[in-house]
């Protein structure tokens, strides 16, 4: 998975010549002091880099354009420690295409209540120095993060490693390349959309390889490199024993993974990031992908069934952003309901394609009937996932524009064995319950495929979908259906006004 500590956020400082030298020099040393904080913290997953203190528009400019042209640089957090003139940042904030944290801190927890002077209080005005900053960006319809609160409290600094962490998804997507082989399932709408203004919006693009295509570096496999990987299946997981060798189904585990290594030498030699596939075009495969499509996804890369390009960029970024965190993250479907008035549960899973970083307990390998698809019984990972707080993601294409939805939910443990369900899954209770949450997902044209977090917030999804310049729409545990759907209502008035 992607290591975030290649990555790397600005702190940049607003003042101005006014205050003399005395004072700017005791702006550096404490802006230096907050950066040096920030890098060194237990929930900083990137480096934080200190930039000298900007003082005028020129200065502010350079840094913003430096930022811009900066391959490491995810975002700026920037902080007003004295007052920094607004108009002056104007042309900075123009062309500045990275991420924006607009921190509202100051250097001193407390008011030194016996010393305070004015000489203090000129240099910790951040008080009002932020507000002139924060009205030149809302005059400019930027869209940022505002995190207030002291820079040694955890809960300041929890916040802003979620918009740390959706800056280095976002960061992630720009430029990214994903593969779809073959076409989204027929006559599905959900899974369809614009790649052209998705390309626009997102900056990452969407083609298309024939199964042919495919199916060529597979063929190229060799035995030796199948062995290897076999061997890594028999020391990673329970093997059912029809797949151990000399067992009669070990011949489609030595099928399975050629097919994973020839998807992996595929996205490596393309420089992709994700992919989807459908059992409708599996024309010269033996199976449909399972267990390769599962460690793949494991691996990291983004992955969508039927086609689903949106849901297979969005895996990919939410691995981004959940890189190093405890657990995982997932493609999923809302599959089947248990509507027992005591106990209300959806059950979520796929035909074979859920990541093993949501399972709870080394997974068995096994081979089973799809019973679609056509072709020979495919290879799977089959696990439970673990209970615990987590959430549902979901892009729509509403034609005017993409809204990012979220429904936050509780993972449980399953209520009995399922010994005839041979596929990986997860049972979870939606909030703020079973009827508001589904029919609010229903209200708001959420798929039915989703990316599954078990380390995600909705700050993290909330903060990624402001990057985008896209709608955010929340399912929670305090959600009205009545006030969601007047909110949805206003998102379309809002969406049809601001065309931009």
């Amino acid at each position: 998975m992607k290591d975030l500590k290649t990555l790397e956020i600005w702190f940049v400082t607003g003042s101005q010549d006014l205050y003399g030298e005395d004072t700017l020099k005791q702006v550096a040393i404490n802006s230096q002091a907050i950066a040096a904080y920030l890098n060194v913290s237990e929930q900083m997953p990137v480096n934080v880099i200190w930039k000298p203190t900007v003082k005028s528009p020129e200065e502010i400019f350079a840094v913003c354009q430096d930022a811009n042209i900066a391959k490491n640089c995810i975002g700026i957090v920037a902080w007003m420690h004295t007052f920094s003139p607004a108009k002056m940042w104007i042309g900075g904030l123009k062309i500045l295409q990275k991420p924006l944290l607009h921190f509202h801190t100051q250097f001193n927890r407390d008011i030194p209540w016996n010393d305070i002077d004015m000489d203090f209080m000129n240099l910790n005005q951040s008080a009002h120095g932020d507000r002139e900053f924060g009205f030149i960006m809302s005059r400019m319809r930027l869209n940022r993060k505002v995190v207030v609160g002291h820079w040694q409290d955890e809960e300041t600094l929890s916040k802003i490693n979620a918009w740390v962490r959706a800056a280095a998804g976002w960061h992630d997507w720009q430029g990214a390349r994903f593969v779809r082989f073959g076409d989204n399932m027929r006559y599905v709408a959900v899974t369809d959309g614009d790649k052209v203004e998705a390309e626009m919006r997102f900056g990452y693009s969407v083609n298309t390889h024939g199964i042919g295509d495919l199916v060529k570096v597979i063929n190229e496999i060799t035995d030796a490199q199948v062995d290897a990987l076999v061997q890594e299946y028999a020391d990673s997981y329970t093997l059912t024993s029809s797949l151990i060798k000399g067992g009669e189904q070990h011949a489609s585990l030595r099928e399975a993974a050629k097919i994973e290594l020839g998807i992996e030498a595929f996205l490596e030699a393309g420089n992709y990031k994700g992919y989807t596939d459908t059992f409708e075009d599996l024309h010269g495969m033996a199976q449909l992908p399972g267990i390769a499509s599962q460690r793949l996804m494991a691996k990291g890369y983004g992955f969508a069934g039927e086609g689903d390009w949106k849901t297979a960029a969005l895996v990919r970024a939410m691995k981004v952003m959940g890189s190093g965190l405890k657990g995982g993250n997932s493609f999923m479907e809302d599959y089947t309901y248990h509507f027992n008035p005591d106990n209300r549960l959806v059950l979520g899973s796929h035909m074979l394609e859920i990541c093993e970083s949501i399972a709870d307990a080394k997974p068995s390998c096994e081979v089973h009937p799809l019973g679609i698809g056509g072709k020979a019984d495919p290879v799977r990972l089959v696990f439970n996932s673990a209970p615990g707080p987590a959430l549902n993601a979901s892009i729509i294409d509403m034609g005017n524009r993409f809204r990012l939805l979220v429904n936050e939910v509780l993972a449980v443990a399953p209520l009995h064995n399922l010994p005839k369900l041979p596929v990986a899954r997860v049972l979870w209770k939606p909030y703020p319950n079973m009827h508001t949450g589904c029919a609010a997902w229903i209200y708001a044209g959420g798929a039915h495929h989703t990316g599954y977090s078990q380390n995600l917030t909705a700050e993290h999804m909330e903060d990624f979908a402001s990057m985008a310049g896209i709608e955010f729409t929340l399912i929670g545990k305090d959600t009205s259906l009545y006030q969601f759907k007047n909110e949805l209502k206003w998102s379309e008035v809002y969406y049809q006004i601001n065309k931009s």
